[in-house]
């Protein structure tokens, strides 16, 4: 998180700095340019108005007429079909996109123009205007030339004039395209029908009719296909059923584990989940496979008429959903797996609910079916109204059948989805009613929407569940992907764990990018909305004066991450096959590393902005919004960035380097912009800011080299040869393989010390970085070398003189009363004959000062 962070850094200073250099440019600009005619070379003019500005306007002018003219002609065209298709929905989508196409070459049109219509306006700015009255005359060419800039930008401005128009009313027929659509909507929900005659006896022989219209209808396209077209027939359905067999074989060997529910195993819910999501989605999208390419074959190997082709269609679509609605209902309740069931119910009302979507399902795709048949065959509109009408009331029936299960949990807890029962209620009793009044398109909808926006609905609610659970800690991990990559790529288990989040992300992504557009389509929309609100969105997204891209940004984005790990490949290249061959300094290698890593990462960072689109001149406000911010704020961020840049620059010392800092002592381990690491001897990690060793002192052992000098002290008593112990220590100290010869060892007779003869051993060593392991050889050799030779290392001591007057012990206690009092200060004693005079400190009178003699450097008692 700290090198992103820091790299962002780095894109925000080299982002404030470019727009810092381009206001600076910029007012250093002279804004009134002076409009004063210079001094017009002939040949140069004139080359600049046949070429530059003649030629190049003339071209673009003549490119871009044609394109004008073109969208005019097309418009018109568009208009009349708009008229003619008013009730025609898809009709009218069409002509939308095409409208929006039109649009686009239009605004493209007019773009074109501008870096002429820039080039002309700077050359007359250049020229400057006419002379006045009383003025000399200008040169024939410069009017000459003045005259064809002013007709060229006058043709120019026309034609964008005429651009402008055609946008104006190719706008103006997209907005009556959208209220018409809104108004066909409108009345194919709200429209009214009579339901009475749709039920009288003569809906029942126009059934009859219809049903023999449609069986001859089938069976003379079935005597066609037998006797013109069964063998394509026979190799087209062939080649269908290939197709979804390799889908199957390849969808269970890539996730068998994942689409099969083991009887009597304990689930988690993240499994329950996946075997819910592959064993819906495979399935369906193998039969749908299949049913695509039987009716693609079909009409490729002109099978099917148009009349059997719209019905087929039709067919083929309501046996996909209702398959797909039957898979999904059977995966979240779970009739005969409750082990493996998503809705915590019981099992009774598990298997209740599962047969009543189904079922429900099955109606609304025999109504869509038969709609369809009825719209082929011309069937008069009560058939079509009685259909639809017993259709509706069953799934209303259906539906309230569904509100009034009361399910309850597997483990008898209280009753739930009290709120679902009463929406399952309103919905069907709604249905019936609208029926029944009458208002059949409307009942209609709302029974399609049941099904099929339920169904996705349904789908994108596991989707987000599945989403969340392979987001939760440690999920990814026991996953089957997260097993195959832990054991392919030898993956930790926090990788693991982002990458779980990754595939969380995707996961929404995908569900919305799949789902909403899904559900706009049952909801009346064409995917020409859906395509253009799409390209809207990725192209133009304006908020106040900003426009951007998420094209754009997400092209930026990519072509970052390309540069970056570019960068990381270059990195790895220079550091292992470049430098290391070359046999350059490690520390040296990790400066130009780091130095090549932040360089690549600005410049991609800076290459990512540019293909995103983003003008850095428009972010002039936020960047001095961070200069401030960095002013105040950031100031010790900005002084430890910088000090990085110091340090790997100047390199006082580099990764590897033995180095005191203050009371920190270790092994620099790797130097960033911010900070610096530093492992001591205790393998403690110190991270110190990179300022701190810029403005102190640092120590370097190992800076230019590993050449060090190690100093041994050492004290030996008095009375011992100093000169013996010289020529020992000497000895010793070039005996060890790891002192240097050159500089040769030295014994240094440091001084006369208060117990001992001290002296100083010094020598060099090649590598500092092993001192210790030296150091413990040479006094080891000293302690066996003093040991053998008697020579002693004593401990320290100090001699105390106590001044004052002396008692002998022997002088009678009588006596001692009629002599003069003594010196209040010590009172001295004396042994038996011979004995040495032993100094005993006698505590003087309270009332009697301490008489202290300033001659006495000894410390009185």
């Amino acid at each position: 998180m700290t090198k992103g962070w820091l790299r962002g850094l780095v894109a925000a200073v080299l982002l404030a700095g470019a727009t810092f250099g381009a206001v600076a440019s910029a007012a250093a600009q002279d804004p009134e340019p002076a409009r004063a005619a210079a001094p017009v070379d002939a040949g140069a003019a004139t080359e600049a108005t046949s070429g530059r500005f003649g030629g190049g306007s003339l071209s673009i002018y003549d490119e871009q007429r044609p394109v004008i003219d073109e969208v005019s002609a097309a418009l018109e065209k568009l208009r009349t079909r708009v008229d003619r298709y008013a009730n025609d929905d898809a009709q009218l989508v069409e002509a939308r996109i095409e409208l929006e196409r039109l649009a686009r070459q239009v605004l493209a049109a007019g773009v074109a123009f501008r870096p002429r219509l820039q080039e002309i306006n700077a050359r007359l700015e250049q020229i400057g205007p006419p002379p006045g009255d009383g003025m000399p005359a200008e040169p024939e060419i410069t009017s000459t030339e003045r005259a064809d800039l002013l007709r060229r930008k006058a043709e120019i401005n026309a034609l964008i004039g005429v651009a402008e128009t055609l946008s104006v009313e190719i706008n103006r027929l997209i907005d009556r395209i959208g209220t018409l659509r809104r108004d066909l909507f409108t009345s194919t929900l709200s429209k009214r029908y009579d339901i009475g005659n749709a039920l009288s006896a003569a809906t029942l022989a126009d059934l009859q009719s219809e049903v023999v219209a449609l069986r001859r209808t089938i069976m003379a396209w079935v005597r066609f296909v037998t006797s013109f077209k069964l063998q394509s027939l026979l190799l087209a359905t062939l080649m269908a059923l290939a197709a979804a067999a390799v889908l199957a074989f390849g969808a269970r060997r890539l996730f068998g584990t994942s689409m099969e529910a083991v009887k009597g195993a304990s689930p988690s819910y993240l499994s329950r989940l996946s075997v819910a999501f592959w064993s819906t989605l495979m399935p369906s999208v193998t039969l749908l496979v299949f049913l695509s390419a039987t009716f693609y074959l079909y009409d490729t190997f002109k099978i099917l008429r148009a009349d059997i082709g719209q019905m087929l269609s039709s067919l083929f679509q309501v046996i996909a959903i209702v398959f797909f609605v039957n898979r999904l209902a059977r995966a979240a309740l779970g009739p005969d797996r409750p082990n493996w069931r998503l809705v915590p119910v019981d099992s009774a009302s598990a298997r209740k609910l599962y047969w009543l979507a189904w079922l429900t399902a099955v109606v609304t795709g025999a109504d869509f079916v038969l709609n369809r048949v009825n719209h082929v065959m011309g069937s008069p509109l009560s058939l079509t109204i009685a259909k639809s009408l017993v259709a509706t009331v069953i799934v209303g029936l259906l539906l309230v059948l569904a509100g009034l299960v009361r399910p309850t949990r597997e483990d008898g807890g209280p009753r739930r989805f009290l709120a679902l029962n009463w929406i399952f209620l309103g919905l069907g009793i709604g249905t019936m009613t609208a029926a029944l009044l009458g208002y059949i398109g409307f009942a209609r909808f709302m029974s399609q929407q049941i099904v099929v926006t339920g169904a996705i609905a349904s789908t994108m609610y596991i989707g987000f569940l599945s989403a969340g659970a392979i987001s939760a800690e440690g999920a990814f991990v026991r996953t089957a992907l997260g097993e195959a990559l832990h054991a392919r790529f030898k993956l930790e288990e926090t990788a693991l764990d982002q990458l779980g989040l990754v595939a969380s992300i995707a996961t929404y992504i995908l569900v919305v990018c799949v789902g909403v557009p899904l559900v706009l389509l049952q909801w009346g929309f064409q995917w020409g909305d859906i395509t253009t609100w799409a390209h809207r969105l990725a192209t133009n997204i304006t908020v106040g004066t900003v426009s951007f891209s998420l094209v754009g940004i997400a092209t930026g984005i990519v072509i970052f991450f390309i540069g970056y790990f570019i960068t990381r490949g270059f990195q790895g290249w220079l550091d292992g096959s470049v430098m290391a061959r070359g046999k350059v300094d490690v520390g040296l290698r990790n400066s130009i590393r780091t130095a090549v890593g932040y360089a690549g990462i600005a410049l991609a960072a800076l290459v990512g902005i540019s293909a995103a689109g983003i003008d850095l001149s428009n972010l002039a406000l936020v960047a001095g919004a961070l200069s401030l911010g960095i002013g105040f704020g950031l100031q010790n961020i900005v002084s430890n960035f910088v000090s990085g840049l110091i340090l790997l620059a100047e390199r006082p010392f580099k990764a590897g380097d033995w180095i005191v800092a203050g009371p920190v002592t270790g092994t620099v381990k790797r130097i960033s912009v911010r900070a610096t690491e530093i492992e001591t001897f205790q393998r403690q990690t110190v991270i110190l800011p990179n300022s701190e060793l810029i403005n102190a002192a640092v120590g370097n052992w190992t800076h230019k080299n590993k050449l060090g000098r190690i100093e041994i002290k050492i004290g030996i008593a008095y009375g011992t040869d100093p000169r013996k112990v010289h020529a020992m220590l000497l000895d010793i100290a070039r005996s060890h393989p790891m002192v240097l010869k050159n500089p040769e060892p030295f014994v240094f007779f440091a001084n006369f010390g208060e117990s001992s003869l001290d002296f100083e051993i010094r020598f060099f060593l090649a590598d500092i970085t092993g001192g210790l392991s030296v150091q413990n050889d040479i006094r080891f050799a000293i302690a066996e070398a003093f040991e053998r030779e008697g020579i002693e290392i004593p401990f320290p001591q100090r001699d105390v003189n106590l001044k004052g007057a002396h008692i002998t012990v022997s002088t009678p206690l009588a006596d001692l009363a009629t002599e003069p009092e003594p010196e209040p200060e010590t009172k001295a004693a004396s042994g038996v004959a011979g004995a040495d005079v032993v100094a005993l400190p006698v505590a003087p009178r309270r009332r009697r000062r301490k008489r202290e003699d300033p001659d006495d450097g000894d410390e009185n008692l």
